[in-house]
């Protein structure tokens, strides 16, 4: 889908709910770590740190949901799960480890700016969060 008529309401809100799915901070770093292959539950964790059991497991959810990870059980005891993409997940894995290169490389000049803006608006209160 190419949006050609931005100005239709239906299609603006389904871009903008659609991106707002895979825009979150856990989707974008979930989607980043699977990009580099299979991974079980309790290594997602390990590697995303600071991202709670319940935040992980309704992420995971929401993306195999949508068609971007799958998930496969294996029966043993305990049991053991594993989450890899889908070539949907595949899919867009791309740009956003496309994001993530661009972002490391334009870093230093980012906080340059910031500093920059920063100095010539010694006021906090005119300060973007």
């Amino acid at each position: 889908m190419i949006p050609t008529d931005t100005h239709d309401t239906g299609t603006c809100q389904r871009i903008s709910e659609l991106l707002s799915r895979i825009g979150d901070k856990w989707t974008l770093l979930i989607v980043r770590a699977l990009g580099q292959g299979p991974k079980r539950f309790s290594a997602l964790k390990r590697e995303l740190g600071s991202i709670s059991q319940k935040m992980l497991t309704r992420t995971l959810r929401n993306l195999e949901r949508d068609g971007f990870v799958d998930r496969k059980v294996t029966p043993v005891t305990p049991p053991q799960v594993e989450y890899a993409l889908t070539p949907l997940g595949m899919d867009l894995f791309r740009p956003i480890a496309a994001l993530a290169e661009w972002t490391f490389a334009h870093a230093d000049a980012i906080d340059a700016a910031r500093h920059a803006y920063d100095a010539r608006h010694p006021d906090p209160d005119h300060r973007a969060a």
